[in-house]
């Protein structure tokens, strides 16, 4: 059985599973899901969370290789079918809880250089309940001897109901080529659109920080302090997952690739030895009758 807790807050549960990649298992807002929610005792696989995070990178790295200053760095496939590397790899290890209390909880998880990233790091994620709004933040320090390229993020699925409307500003989008890589930039705006038949997996940059998703139950607002959004949705599915984080898809080797595109316009911070990189995220949910609650 998947050990699990539970913190509570106003009329949000949110479940958190740490041995399972540090993921929430389910977030509601009194038993209704705002995030695609499985009671973290039934949870098998952290594919089927509710979210989780991204780090030392997000998305994809193409073809399970880095490339990184004239050394291709092989990488675990850890999403087969599919030849590439994706979401990091804290998704796919134990987390170890350093604090737990009824709104709030401190996770941890260090890693040593293996197959599945070469550098060396340590991490932390920090969830508290405030009222009707989840927070969260990450953080990942650089524990290499030398520098090395770090971005970060989150994954959550959030319930798609119908007639869900999904709102959000940006100045435009990476166009992904049939192997999911991105191959181009478009000024394309965000979108403001219905979200049954919205068939969308993009990177979004020049992104405001926030995103509004309203049905007949209820109006949720996620916040980020970052500036990308990663988008994926499909007619068939009942979610929308929408991603914030620090950089574009395959962003390292498309630096590598193009001399004119710049690590830091694509979003990935290199840290020095001992530098840490972190970011937020807060969920607020409310009644569609209701005001939602202010930062």
């Amino acid at each position: 059985m998947t050990s699990t807790f539970q913190l509570h807050s106003g009329r949000l549960r949110c479940e958190i599973v740490p041995g399972l990649g540090g993921a929430i298992a389910g977030l509601w807002y009194d038993d209704i899901p705002v995030l695609r929610s499985t009671p973290g005792a039934r949870l098998v696989s952290v594919r089927e969370s509710a979210s989780y995070p991204l780090v030392p990178f997000s998305n994809r790295i193409g073809q399970a290789r880095l490339q990184w200053k004239g050394t291709s760095h092989p990488l675990v496939q850890n999403f087969l079918p599919e030849p590439h590397a994706i979401h990091g790899i804290g998704w796919q290890r134990p987390w170890a809880v350093m604090e737990a209390q009824a709104h709030f909880a401190l996770l941890s998880f260090e890693h040593q250089p293996d197959a599945g990233w070469p550098f060396a790091f340590d991490c932390s994620q920090a969830f508290r309940l405030d009222g009707d709004a989840l927070e969260m933040s990450l953080s990942v320090t650089n524990q290499s001897w030398q520098a090395a390229p770090f971005g970060l993020g989150w994954h959550p699925y959030f319930v798609k109901r119908p007639g869900a409307r999904l709102q959000f500003a940006a100045a435009g989008r990476w166009e992904m080529g049939p192997d999911k890589l991105p191959t181009h930039h478009s000024a394309v705006g965000g979108l403001d659109t219905h979200t049954a038949t919205l068939d969308v997996d993009h990177c979004y940059d020049g992104w405001s920080g926030e995103v509004t998703l309203q049905d007949a139950l209820l109006r949720t607002r996620m916040s980020a302090g970052l500036r990308r959004l990663v988008v994926f949705t499909q007619p068939v599915r009942d979610f929308i997952a929408i991603e914030p984080v620090s950089h574009v898809n395959n962003a390292i080797n498309l630096a590598a690739a193009n001399p004119s595109l710049r690590l830091e316009d694509l979003g990935v911070v290199l840290l020095e030895p001992g530098q840490t990189l972190s970011a937020s995220m807060r969920i607020a949910v409310a009644r569609s009758a209701a005001p939602l609650p202010s930062a």
